[in-house]
């Protein structure tokens, strides 16, 4: 099976899954949630995600891509069908449960595909190549998500994203059986999370990954609290997350120079670093287009760090467990994903939207350094000293 088509499922679930949560997002503020409530509809987004991307991704080695897939085709177009059937904030939160635990299913399932899928000389590309995809489908889903509610209005963007989620079916039920099978039987008895946890380098890539993922997701969700509280359209809006992601897929076009140049290690420390600066210097401005320069500037940096973090992870899982601890980086993120909007929901609640965009940038600056010094013992365990 060619790569292309994890790649084109990659596109079309990301595009709707983001398109999905800036609706419900901006549904949920347009009904006059506060927002604590906005940072509780965050964490809703994680829940489902944080029990279930590790019992997942063990599925996926079992039994391969196809089934779980699907699984998650079904649950992300019919959750977007509750908010056009029963408009509420209650239903808003039932479709925002069903959206992150649809979008959690695909990941793990497409990035160990794409492992799958590619050579050990060809895997960074493929990687990239996956993430590209998603930065497009990203770009393009706050997009539709703005235009989609100016000119039609929440409910019924509710209703075309669902529609647009099911799609997918109609590509597993034809090419699925083409895809790689699962193994057929259950892990070993002496499999577990401790287990994994020993593997070379999986502790600090599960780290890594989890401080960035929450970084991406709170300017995510907060960026359209702080840019409505200023009075900005829905379109305006959805401009400036679209450039975001734009910058993303800029960087991401070079990921693999740029890690051959500086190593992995090196160019996560400069995503930490650009991400912390987006952060810092969010709250002074109120410009619609000085915004989209900000998002543009975090997206190159935040844009860096998820290939890397996925490709280590799959790289230095123990063979034939690839899904498993795929679905164990998700579940740990997904984790933190709870927590953290709920705990800066009280903070922007309490001290404002600012207090939340500098904590994070100073969060992601310690990232940063603490990757340096990752880098730095790295490299002195490599020349003996």
């Amino acid at each position: 099976m060619s790569i292309n088509f994890a790649l084109a499922l990659s596109l079309l679930n990301m595009s709707t899954m983001r398109a999905g949560r800036v609706v419900l997002a901006l549904y949920a503020l347009d009904l006059g949630a506060a927002p604590l409530t906005v940072g509780l509809l965050a964490a809703t987004f994680s829940v489902f995600p944080a029990l279930l991307s590790w019992p997942a991704g063990r599925l996926v080695d079992r039994f391969g891509s196809r089934w779980v897939l699907t699984i998650g085709a079904l649950g992300g177009g019919l959750g977007m069908l509750i908010p056009f059937f029963v408009p509420g904030l209650t239903a808003i939160f039932f479709a925002a449960a069903a959206n992150g635990l649809s979008l959690a299913i695909y990941n793990v399932s497409l990035q160990n595909l794409v492992g799958l899928l590619s050579t050990p000389q060809n895997r960074t590309q493929s990687f990239s190549n996956y993430s590209l995809t998603n930065s497009i489908g990203s770009f393009v889903g706050p997009l539709v998500a703005g235009f989609g509610i100016q000119h039609g209005g929440h409910a019924a963007t509710c209703l075309a994203l669902a529609v647009t989620s099911l799609l997918p079916l109609v590509a597993l039920a034809i090419l699925g059986r083409r895809m790689p099978h699962g193994a057929g039987r259950k892990p070993h008895s002496d499999t577990s999370i401790r287990g994994m946890l020993r593997a070379r380098g999986v502790g600090r890539t599960l780290a890594t990954s989890s401080l960035l993922q929450s970084g991406q997701d709170l300017f995510q969700f907060y960026l359209p609290v702080y840019a409505h509280g200023i009075g900005l359209s829905a379109s305006a809006i959805g401009v400036v997350l679209a450039m975001n992601s734009a910058a993303a897929f800029v960087v991401r076009l070079t990921l693999p120079r740029l890690i051959a140049r500086f190593n992995e290690e090196r160019v996560l420390a400069g995503a930490f670093l650009g991400g912390a600066a987006a952060f810092m210097l969010l709250p002074f401005f109120t410009s619609a287009l000085t915004l989209a320069v900000i998002a543009f500037a975090f997206g190159l940096g935040m844009g860096c760090g998820q290939p890397i973090v996925t490709m280590q992870m799959f790289t230095n899982s123990a063979e034939g467990r690839s899904g498993e601890a795929l679905g164990l980086r998700m579940t740990v993120n997904h984790l933190t994903r709870v927590v953290g909007p709920v705990l800066f929901g009280v903070i922007g609640s309490s001290f404002g939207l600012a207090a939340v965009f500098w904590i994070n940038g100073l969060m992601l600056g310690g990232g940063s350094a603490i990757t340096r010094s990752t880098s730095t013992h790295s490299q002195t365990d490599k020349l003996g000293v």
